[in-house]
């Protein structure tokens, strides 16, 4: 489902970047442009932002140490 119209972002971008590393708004805004022009999308953004930040701490929290890995949010190598 999309998101933000005029970006053009889907839910499911905004769950990648942030299982890549973006864990805040900001973060969010600088790589896919969310809330930048009209700032409608800026409650739904917020509350899958919210939503997936929950169940990938809860993913994290179920895998052995030895598996989990850092990763970084491929959108800062973009900009």
């Amino acid at each position: 489902m999309y998101v933000c119209i005029c970006k053009g972002v889907t839910e499911r971008a905004l769950r990648e970047a942030i299982y890549q590393g973006a864990d805040r708004m900001r973060d969010l805004k600088a790589c896919l442009g969310v809330t930048e022009q009209c700032g409608l999308c800026a409650c739904h953004v917020k509350q899958v932002l919210d939503q997936t930040l929950e169940q990938k701490s809860h993913t994290q929290d179920l895998m052995p140490q030895s598996f989990s890995t850092q990763s970084t949010c491929m959108c800062e190598n973009a900009a």
